[in-house]
């Protein structure tokens, strides 16, 4: 089971707490540093000094760190345009010699498109489609031939498909709720499929839609990684758990029942019931940024209990 963090940046955080963060994330054996994707502070958090770009973000990490992975969960569809995201993520896999990886969805929240003036179209997920094809589809070109895209919503010309990634193929995550259209989205072009914020009953159901979607493709479901994302509070102790719930503005109980919340015991009882779902990877929400001494003890206490 891999373990990767996760961080909420809107929330409330600088470029130099987010490298603090990364750094502690490589240092203490953890397999990724991943953030959100959005230039809003959700629920009653005032979101001070104020949002930082996702890509931005990343391509600093890119040169300042050397082995851990990195990405979004997830890009929001919305903010750029595909042929522009190819670029920019093809860069930054470049400035981290192909570290990165992209999750790719199709933007939700509607009140930070109104906040920077981000157009927020109803056809969101037909427009993912169509992104997905574009990108996936210039870095598949072979250098020295062109890409053509004439599509509903984005139309591409002779484009000479370059920059190109470092890695071969950089891995493509697909994630969500949808019982039909994302199974089949997941099926056709993600490397990993990921259940964000999901029960383990519900994490099984939809894995099973995946896994469904992906042989009506003519694809091996094993092809996939399966993973999940999960809001992370870790304690010795009650107090502990108690504590850090509060500083996050939960309640330890709440979070026992819908993240992965505990002593290290009760957390590594709960991951081996997700992986028991086929799930291989965990991204653990990290909500409080400036709290070191939790990672700390979730990388000796947590991870060195995994398989």
């Amino acid at each position: 089971m891999d373990l990767r963090i996760f961080t909420e940046p809107q929330q409330g955080a600088t470029y130099d707490t987010l490298l603090t963060v990364a750094k502690a994330t490589e240092d203490l054996g953890f397999d990724a540093f991943f953030r959100s994707d959005h230039y809003l502070s959700m629920g009653s958090v005032d979101g001070l000094p104020g949002p930082t770009d996702a890509w931005i973000t990343l391509a600093g990490l890119a040169r300042e760190t050397r082995r851990i992975r990195l990405g979004t969960l997830m890009t929001a569809g919305t903010f750029r345009l595909p042929g522009v995201l190819a670029i920019q993520v093809a860069q930054v896999d470049q400035m981290s010699g192909g570290r990165i990886e992209l999750g790719l969805g199709a933007g939700w929240f509607e009140e930070e498109h109104k906040a920077y003036g981000i157009p927020f179209p109803k056809e969101k997920f037909a427009r993912l489609e169509e992104q997905l094809e574009i990108v996936t589809g210039l870095w598949a070109t072979e250098p020295g031939k062109t890409f053509d895209h004439h599509g509903t919503y984005y139309d591409l010309t002779r484009s000479p498909a370059l920059p190109k990634p470092a890695q071969a193929k950089v891995p493509v995550l697909i994630g969500g709720h949808g019982a039909i259209r994302t199974p089949r989205l997941a099926a056709r072009y993600a490397d990993e499929f990921n259940m964000p914020f999901a029960s383990v009953e519900d994490t099984a159901r939809q894995f099973g839609r995946v896994r469904d979607a992906a042989q009506e493709a003519g694809r091996d479901p094993d092809d996939l990684v399966y993973s999940n994302a999960l809001v992370v509070c870790v304690g010795k102790d009650d107090q502990e758990v108690a504590r850090r719930a509060a500083a996050i503005g939960r309640e330890a109980d709440e979070l026992r029942a819908n993240g992965l919340a505990g002593s290290p015991a009760e957390v590594v009882d709960k991951i081996g019931r997700y992986a028991s779902t086929g799930s291989r990877r965990i991204y653990l929400q990290l909500l409080d940024l400036s709290d070191l001494d939790h990672l700390e003890l979730i990388s000796s206490e947590v991870q060195s209990q995994l398989p």
